[in-house]
């Protein structure tokens, strides 16, 4: 942000002002856009991150903030179309689930087959928001033990296998899979800076980070084209028809933001 705020010859405030309302306009563009999918089989996941500081640094922070320490970005993803259906940033408790679930259950328009690690909250949450109208299963990673090369790292063991348990309605084993949600989750750490590791471009304040996911999933969603789909996944989804720009969704952020009031002026304090 302070290389743009150079680059551009403007206050960093200014840029801090600009995520804010470009991050609101766009949680509003996907809410509205990204509704009635059509979907077949839909996987969820969580990719971690932090604000501020570590979990286990927050109660030695100097000054403490909201939102501050684990901040878990929930992701639902179409296998099929690689759209990012819903998206929640929060943390990683059941209340979290519930919301994140719900979400992504109203935008859906057909019964899916539903895929998600073995977090124990996804149980309650998907069987408040679908019932029985849903096919789910848990897939869960089996870890071999970490070899001696591998501590101190932030990868894993080895996977040494897989297992598979059906939760509810009848789901295409072939088909339980989170592998499509946690490469678009490896995307998404590629691409944003605030959820690269080992660096200080983590996220100050949680508001931002919430903002910074919500721009992120409708350039994904809208404007980036999908390598393998040669289309967006917005297109390949149905829900658009045109690969947009970012003049495009400017275009509508400027039509609906409110029209700037008249600068401040600002007076020298002379008195000592």
């Amino acid at each position: 942000m302070r290389s743009i705020s150079r680059v551009c010859d403007v206050s960093i405030n200014t840029v801090s002002k600009m995520l804010v309302d470009m991050g609101k306009f766009c949680a509003g563009f996907h809410d509205e856009n990204v509704r009635n999918v059509h979907s077949k089989r839909v996987q969820v996941d969580e990719i971690w991150s932090f604000t501020a500081a570590k979990q286990k640094n927050v109660d030695a922070m100097k000054k403490p903030v909201d939102g501050a320490g684990d901040t878990w970005t929930w992701t639902a993803l179409d296998a099929d179309s690689k759209l990012i259906v819903s998206h929640f940033v929060g943390g990683r408790d059941a209340h979290c689930a519930k919301v994140f679930i719900n979400d992504l259950a109203s935008r859906l328009a057909t019964r899916v087959q539903l895929t998600s690690d073995g977090h124990r909250p996804y149980l309650e949450a998907i069987e408040g928001a679908f019932g029985a109208d849903v096919d789910y299963a848990m897939l869960v990673k089996i870890y071999g033990a970490a070899p001696e090369s591998a501590k101190g790292r932030y990868s894993p063991a080895d996977c040494t296998g897989i297992r598979k348990t059906r939760i509810e309605g009848d789901p295409d084993e072939k088909h339980v899979s989170t592998s499509y949600v946690e490469r678009s989750n490896l995307t998404m750490r590629m691409h944003n800076r605030r959820f690269t590791r080992l660096t200080n471009a983590f996220s100050k304040k949680f508001e931002n980070h919430a903002h910074m996911v919500a721009i992120y999933s409708v350039w994904y969603n809208f404007v980036r084209i999908h390598k393998t789909l040669r289309v967006t996944p917005a297109m390949e989804a149905g829900i658009s028809e045109k690969v947009w720009k970012w003049e495009d969704v400017l275009e509508i952020f400027d039509e609906q933001a409110p029209k700037p009031g008249r600068p401040k002026k600002y007076k020298k304090n002379n008195s000592n």
